[in-house]
């Protein structure tokens, strides 16, 4: 069997990228908002792997302490959508009628608006912050874990033990949270690890564009934003944020294709 080496290495960027999060201080000695005189727009090197930025930070200590605010971020923004929107689809699909008609329209008109509006219309709202960018974000993937979660208890709904555990007195409740809800996850989970990429890469976008964490907060989009006014003079200010960011999406969907060859 030929090794996945692709997959080998999308986990062991995911596993570095967490280990960032979790224990920066193990990967730097560098704090990740206070920079050092006189060490302004220094170019890589050996005491700064990844150079520093026009305050004298250490970038490889920004981008390591930026990773915890922009994997949390993610976590929200999927978490919102992931339990929000399957309870809207598990609402429709077991109610059906006028409920179902009723939930599926409000899923409609989240769908016909653009989801960097309807983000940036909604931070604007709540404010800047990553947690009020990942809420953004969160929002913005309701419709679709509604849509694909009421069409899995539609499936499901109709099947045979369903209505045999209907038929043996069960309450719709009980048959609802025993029988259809389990059956009806696999899917909603999977698209869940899916989102997580695209969470991360709205995240950024929304930092980029001035609407996540606030300097000298270190997060992914925010570095790339400071680093544009320098792209002639220190080019690594936005190309290792950017390389990291695309590296952490690719491999959070690399992991995700692996589990849907796995389920087929």
């Amino acid at each position: 069997m030929r090794f996945p080496i692709g997959l080998a290495a999308s986990w062991f960027v995911m596993a570095i990228v967490v280990m960032w999060a979790l224990f920066p201080a193990l990967f730097t000695s560098y704090s990740g908002t206070v920079g050092v005189a006189r060490q302004q727009l220094r170019a890589p090197s050996a005491e700064h792997w990844l150079g520093t930025d026009a305050l004298g930070r250490d970038l490889l200590a920004r981008v390591i302490y930026g990773a915890a605010n922009s994997l949390s971020g993610a976590f929200v923004a999927v978490g919102v959508g992931l339990v929000i929107g399957t309870t809207l689809g598990l609402l429709a699909g077991s109610a059906r009628g006028r409920v179902d008609g009723a939930i599926m329209r409000i899923v409609d008109v989240l769908l016909s608006i653009p989801q960097l509006l309807l983000s940036l219309s909604i931070v604007i709202l709540l404010g800047f912050g990553t947690v009020n960018a990942a809420i953004a974000v969160g929002v913005t993937s309701i419709a679709s874990f509604a849509r694909l979660a009421r069409s899995e208890v539609v499936r499901v709904r109709a099947s045979d033990y369903v209505e045999a555990a209907f038929g043996s007195g069960g309450t719709f409740v009980r048959v609802l949270l025993r029988h259809i809800l389990p059956n009806s996850l696999t899917s909603v989970v999977a698209l869940a690890a899916l989102q997580f990429g695209s969470a991360i890469l709205a995240i950024s976008t929304l930092g980029f564009l001035g609407y996540g964490a606030p300097p000298p907060t270190p997060e992914w989009g925010l570095l790339i934003a400071e680093g544009r006014n320098y792209i002639a003079r220190a080019w690594w200010l936005t190309t290792v944020p950017g390389v990291v960011v695309i590296l952490v999406v690719l491999s959070a969907n690399r992991i995700n294709q692996s589990f849907g060859k796995d389920r087929t």
